[in-house]
This record gives structure tokens, sequence and C-alpha cells, in this order.
């Protein structure tokens, strides 16, 4: 169960970073109350996930993914470039991760 609420966390942290981009710095009402209640919901779910796995894993991944996915969400919904070396940047992120995963003996697989 920790690992589905790590993900469940990560969604809601990627969706309140797009809510945030949405909200033009807080000047939009909905896209505010968006940001805080996603992060709001991805906080309690990764509180939820230090029970179990370490802090140091679990937040490396929650932060990594949630850094792939805006990445991504900007390149897609908003237009934003990601030039060479940000896309070098992002596969060391995701490579980092797999090592975690495949290699680690801490993240409690």
């Amino acid at each position: 169960m920790p690992w589905f609420y790590l993900i469940l966390a990560i969604a809601a942290e990627t969706i309140g970073t797009t809510a945030l981009k949405i909200s033009d710095g807080f000047t939009r009402l909905w896209p505010s109350v968006m940001t805080g209640l996603a992060y709001a919901a991805s906080f309690w779910l990764l509180a939820q996930v230090l029970r179990t796995i370490p802090v140091g894993v679990a937040y490396a991944i929650w932060s990594g993914l949630g850094i792939v996915f805006i990445a991504g969400i900007g390149w897609l919904a908003f237009g934003q470039r990601l030039d060479a070396p940000a896309l070098i940047g992002i596969a060391l992120i995701v490579a980092g991760i797999m090592v975690m995963q495949l290699f680690s003996g801490t993240t409690g697989h």
C-alpha cells in the first residue's frame, strides 16, 4: 500500500504544480484552490508513505518523478522548451530512481 500511496502523492503533487502555473501567481481563484488542495493531499499521502519507506528513498522518488512529470507537462501543455542539458538532467533523475529501485536494499520493494 505505501507504494500505491507514493504514486498518488506524486500525481497530486504534479496536479498541484500544474495548477500553480495556471493560477498565474494566485490571481485566479479555482486554480489557486486546486493548488492548495492538491499539495495538501500530496503531503498527507507522502506522510503515510514515510511510515514504511525510508524518508530519503521516498522523497527522492516523489520529488524526482514530480520533476520529470512537470517538465513533460510544461513541454506538452505550456510549450516550454527542453534543451539538451535539460533532457540529460531529466534522464539522470530517471536513472537515479531506477538505480535505487533495482539495486538498493533500502527501498523495501
